[in-house]
C-alpha cells in the first residue's frame, strides 16, 4: 500500500482527493500549508507527494526545493498556474509532473499510478538528518547542531550548506553554487564563495584551516564529505 501526501489549502479539493485516493487503497496524509507539508513529509516518508503551488505560507516551489534537499520522492504539482514559466520553475525545482486546475480525477489518478510505477523499490532514501563526526544537519527542520548545541546560520550560509549536502560526495562547481545560492547575475563572484565557505568552516569544522567535511577542490569548486 502506497502512502500519498496531499498538500492543498482548498478544503473541497483536499477532501475530494482524500476520498478518491483512500477508495483506491492509498494511505493518505494531508497538509494545508508548506510548513506542515515539510514536517509531514519528513516524518511520514510518503511514496508520492501531490502539491499545490499556491499555499498560504510559502510558494509551492519553495516546498519542492526543500523536499529535494533530502528525498527523491515523486512530486506531482497540482496548480491553477498555467503559464509555461510557472511549469518550468516547478519542474526545474524538482517536480516530476504538472497537472493544471481544474483537473479530471481520472487523469490525476493515472499520473499518480505512473509515478508509483517509476518508484525504484531498491533505492535507498536519504534520511532528512545528516550526521558527521562533528555536526548534525536536519534538512527538513533547517537546523544544525555541533557538539549538542544549535549553530546559527544565516540564510545564505544555510542555502550553501544545503546545496553541498544535497550533492554529498560530489564536486559542486563554483558556477553551480553561485547559480543556486545567489542567482544567474552573480556567476563570476567567486569571492562570495570564499567568504561564506570560510564562515561555514569556522562554525562547523573542528579545524577550519584543515576542513574534513567542507572540502575545496582547487580551481573547480567544493565538496561535502559526511
Amino acid at each position: 500500500m502506497h502512502r500519498v501526501l496531499v498538500v492543498d489549502d482548498e478544503p473541497q479539493i483536499l477532501r475530494a482527493l482524500v476520498i478518491n485516493l483512500k477508495a483506491r487503497g492509498y494511505q493518505v496524509d494531508t497538509a494545508a500549508d508548506g510548513s506542515t507539508a515539510l514536517r509531514v513529509a519528513a516524518a511520514g516518508h510518503p511514496d508520492v507527494i501531490i502539491l499545490d503551488l499556491g499555499l498560504p505560507d510559502m510558494d509551492g516551489v519553495q516546498v519542492i526545493t526543500r523536499v529535494r534537499g533530502w528525498t527523491r520522492t515523486p512530486i506531482i504539482v497540482l496548480s491553477a498556474r498555467q503559464t509555461s514559466d510557472e511549469k518550468v520553475k516547478a519542474l526545474d525545482a524538482g517536480a516530476d509532473d504538472f497537472v493544471t486546475k481544474p483537473f479530471g480525477m481520472d487523469e490525476l489518478l493515472a499520473r499518480l499510478r505512473a509515478a508509483v510505477r517509476r518508484l525504484d523499490p531498491v533505492a535507498v532514501e536519504q534520511e532528512p538528518v545528516v550526521e558527521t563526526g562533528g555536526f548534525t544537519v536536519d534538512l527538513a527542520a533547517k537546523k544544525v547542531q555541533r557538539d549538542g548545541h544549535d549553530v546559527r546560520l544565516t540564510p545564505t550560509e544555510w542555502h550553501l550548506l544545503e546545496v553541498l549536502i544535497r550533492n554529498s560526495g560530489k564536486l559542486v562547481s563554483h558556477k553551480q553554487l553561485l547559480l543556486e545560492v545567489w542567482g544567474p547575475t552573480h556567476l563570476t563572484e567567486t569571492n562570495y564563495l570564499r567568504v561564506y565557505m570560510a564562515q561555514l568552516r569556522r562554525k562547523l569544522e573542528a579545524d577550519p584551516a584543515h576542513p574534513r567535511h567542507l572540502v575545496t577542490e582547487a580551481g573547480m569548486g567544493y565538496r561535502f564529505e559526511p
